[in-house]
């Protein structure tokens, strides 16, 4: 299966990539962003991806476009370790696609859908707890606030009760048997999903700790732009794009940050550090939700770093529902 990078024209007419300069691809992925981006302007471009099944896609990257290339291994949140290994202080563009890849998905031995039977996996980097230490060691209270929260499914309780009751048979190692208990708790005939989706959703968040990556890459984001640096992310469900807004908005000085128990609302500072590029998310012309269903839910925003200092820390952008040390600690 081929790997459409989504919104691709409105990534680029955002990024405005130019000959000289440094962009950071922060979720590099198949390469799709990264192509493009190099194919625009002869600009020098770091990519980043914790990933180590995209190895082979960097090194034909490396290989094809030698020194104008280089990547990262590890957490986009390192967006300033990567940069300083590159030997960069700042960058003029920061490109961040938040969320699960269709390689990832298409990986049945990867665990990330119910779709294709695999190992209850979810692991992105393929390292720490899995989304089977997940559902087999986290108590019912502790999966429902997962499910609640990062999944937005309202039969949560239900659903982890099931799932509590399954584990005493058993240990839940598979991405059918999963579904299936999901299934029985939650009910499909009226959903116009699958009615395990949100449940999936919310452990893969849970176990790569996404929300909080993405929170950490947005400050960095902040620190290592250079004046008239682009910021652009494209996210794909409301957490994420709740997060992003409540942070450009707040860092360019505009009222309304929001904030929920999950993304807490961000205080405006003195000197706004962005400027929007546009007041509401860019989403998907029609040409292309015909061709690419996976940019239904995507939302592009996208912002302009001001030569005002970085804020300074204060309150996190994210707090855990349930701190993912808590599952360390019981695997």
């Amino acid at each position: 299966m081929s790997h459409i990078p989504v919104l691709l024209n409105e990534v680029l007419d955002a990024l405005e990539p130019k000959d000289g300069k440094c962009v950071i691809d922060g979720t590099f992925g198949a390469g799709g962003y990264s192509r493009a981006i190099l194919e625009a302007a002869a600009v020098d471009l770091i990519a980043i991806d914790r990933d180590p099944a995209v190895k082979v896609n960097a090194d034909a990257f490396a290989a094809e476009f030698g020194e104008r290339f280089f990547f990262y291994s590890g957490p986009f949140s390192e967006l300033e370790q990567a940069a300083n290994d590159a030997g960069r202080q700042s960058v003029d563009g920061v490109v961040l696609d938040i969320g699960v890849s269709s390689m990832q998905i298409d990986q049945g031995e990867r665990g990330f859908s119910f779709a294709k039977p695999g190992p209850l996996d979810m692991r992105m980097a393929q390292d720490g707890p899995s989304a089977a230490d997940a559902v087999n060691r986290l108590s019912e209270a502790d999966l429902a606030d997962i499910f609640y929260v990062y999944g937005e499914e309202r039969r949560s309780r239900r659903a982890a009760k099931f799932i509590v009751e399954a584990r005493r048979e058993a240990p839940i190692e598979t991405t059918d048997r999963l579904a299936d208990i999901v299934t029985r708790a939650i009910g499909g005939k009226h959903l116009k999903i699958h009615p395990a989706t949100r449940v999936f959703q919310a452990l893969r968040i849970f176990v790569n700790d996404e929300l909080g990556e993405l929170a950490r890459a947005l400050e960095a984001a902040e620190r290592l732009l250079a004046p008239g640096g682009r910021l652009v992310v494209v996210t794909f469900h409301s957490l994420e794009d709740r997060m992003v807004k409540a942070f450009l908005r707040a860092r360019a000085g505009l009222a309304g940050g929001g904030g929920s128990r999950h993304a807490p609302a961000v205080e405006q500072g003195p000197e706004p550090a962005f400027k929007l590029v546009t007041r509401q998310a860019i989403t998907a012309g029609a040409d292309e939700l015909e061709v690419n269903p996976r940019s239904r839910s995507a939302k592009l925003r996208a912002a302009i770093r001001t030569e005002a200092p970085a804020w300074a820390k204060s309150d996190p952008l994210h707090k855990a529902v349930v701190p993912l040390a808590r599952l360390e600690a019981a695997s």
